[in-house]
């Protein structure tokens, strides 16, 4: 199995790059946001790999980095879920966007990927609550959101305000740490409006 490629930018695809590594070129499919940060035709590039062996294929799908790379393979544990929509998902949120998501199970933000339903939305942010903490090492503020919201199935209020941010123009990540930051200050009670008072707050500190 491929793990990593370390080699020349021979071309870009749709969905794809062709790395060439010692004269071979290998076709890397990736999100977009991989593809976005990837070099330019003839530069240099290292890229996660996840070999997907098929009776009739075997493909090779690339991520700028080994926590993406996690995220696409729980992802793909979930019924409903395929490469395709795999992708399509990391192409819309970023991992931490991804995971701060799944720990407030806030279906309409992993919804807004293409080819992501209500249901397969649900069943994301159901299946892999329990996943999502040991895919935010390395981000304190996700881990500490992960802490707040404790057993909580439906936190409806704290969702409803991170969306708020989100709309305002905050990243999904920032606005699920104010709001856990508030949701802290104010008590498991707060309603939605206390939480976006006291998320803007902690923002603008």
């Amino acid at each position: 199995m491929i793990g990593k490629l370390k080699g020349l930018i021979d071309s870009y695809g749709d969905d794809f790059a062709i790395i060439e590594v010692q004269g071979v070129g290998y076709i890397v499919h990736c999100s977009t946001r991989t593809l976005s940060a990837l070099p330019r035709k003839g530069e240099a590039a290292e890229i996660a790999i996840e070999t997907y062996v098929r009776e009739d294929m075997i493909r090779l799908f690339g991520f700028g980095s080994d926590l993406e790379r996690d995220w696409f393979r729980a992802l793909m544990t979930v019924q409903g879920v395929g490469t395709k929509v795999a992708l399509a998902i990391l192409s819309t949120l970023s991992p931490a966007d991804l995971s701060s998501a799944i720990a407030l199970q806030d279906k309409a933000q992993v919804a807004r990927a293409p080819g992501v339903g209500p249901k397969v939305a649900q069943r994301i942010v159901s299946e892999l609550k329990d996943k999502a903490p040991a895919l935010t090492t390395g981000d304190p503020e996700l881990a500490a959101l992960q802490a707040d919201l404790g057993e909580k199935r439906a936190p409806g209020p704290i969702a409803d305000a991170v969306s708020a941010l989100v709309n305002l123009g905050y990243g999904q990540a920032q606005a699920s740490a104010a709001v856990s930051s508030a949701m802290r200050a104010a008590g498991d009670e707060a309603d939605t409006a206390k939480l976006i008072r006291l998320g803007l707050k902690e923002l603008a500190g």
